[in-house]
């Protein structure tokens, strides 16, 4: 197996929301995007005081693309207007569990934190990556998989130095708990000083590979924390080595080469496209949280 090498690396630009540190390496000023990944927000880490109004994310609208959330450390309190008939679905996910909404056709969601942890206070670390949705799976209907971190398989690597947490797609005999409607791999990766792991990806794929914290060597060339990685198209695989601990997403794809047009919580093909969303929003085709 030959590794991919580094054609870049993006550092998370600060963009913090209210109290809520917040750091954002896609898009930046060096990469729009990656195809089919489209926007990651790293919340935190930070501790929230007792008696705090807990996170900003209220009731908003999305349109034609998945938003997987990873909750590293707090908790996280889900609602979307995305349940049968336009009924309101609600979760809460703890520290180790991850979201994935579809947001397909459209929705109303809200991200808040639970009543328990404003009243306490508390630890949070938050990665949101938002993935895109071909043309054909645009107006797809909305779902939702909310999973609490004892229904991820946590796999063993390197004798126990690597350990991968996962999510979408096969690895090592076992497979993700989430069946992505497009061709996604997802996992997250803990290292332990000295933890290696290669992992097959066929060329041609675009690997998102995002580094929490703790620094690796990714094909050979270090990477510092908090940064996204770029790599080439020159290999069948990916090997990674931390000198020390270290925190990371990774996940590969297919992608689409169809036009990206964003506006706000939309994500579609053309202009045309975003200004229905808009107008379906507001005529409230896009359900409620009421």
């Amino acid at each position: 197996m030959q590794s991919r090498t580094v054609r870049a690396r993006h550092p998370a630009l600060r963009d913090d929301i209210a109290d809520l540190s917040t750091r954002r390496p896609l898009p930046g000023p060096g990469l729009e995007h990656l195809d089919p990944f489209l926007f990651l927000n790293h919340h935190g880490p930070q501790v929230y005081p007792p008696g705090n109004r807990g996170l900003p994310f209220g009731p908003h609208p999305h349109r034609g693309f998945e938003t997987v959330t990873f909750i590293l450390d707090g908790e996280l309190a889900h609602l979307d207007s995305g349940g049968p008939e336009g009924s309101v679905r609600e979760s809460v996910i703890r520290a180790g569990g991850v979201q994935w909404m579809t947001a397909g056709r459209g929705l109303v969601h809200a991200e808040l934190s639970p009543e328990d942890f404003k009243r306490r206070g508390g630890p949070l670390e938050i990665l949101q990556l938002w993935v895109n949705l071909p043309a054909r799976l645009k107006m797809t209907e909305p779902r939702y998989v909310g999973l609490q971190r004892e229904d991820i398989p946590a796999i063993a690597a390197d004798e126990g130095r690597v350990g991968l947490d996962l999510i979408a797609g096969a690895w090592d005999g076992r497979t993700g708990p989430v069946e992505p409607l497009t061709d996604l791999w997802m996992a997250t990766l803990r290292f332990a000083p000295g933890g290696r792991i290669a992992l097959p990806i066929a060329r041609g794929r675009t690997i998102f590979l995002y580094l929490v914290r703790g620094a690796l060597a990714v094909g050979g060339q270090e990477v510092a924390p908090g940064h996204l990685v770029e790599l080439e198209d020159d290999g069948d695989g990916l090997a990674l080595a931390a000198p020390g601990e270290a925190v990371a997403l990774l996940g590969h794809g297919a992608p689409f080469g169809e036009p990206i047009v964003a506006h706000g919580p939309f994500v579609m093909n053309s202009p045309a496209e975003i200004r229905q969303a808009i107008l379906d929003y507001q005529a409230g085709r896009l359900g409620g949280l009421a």
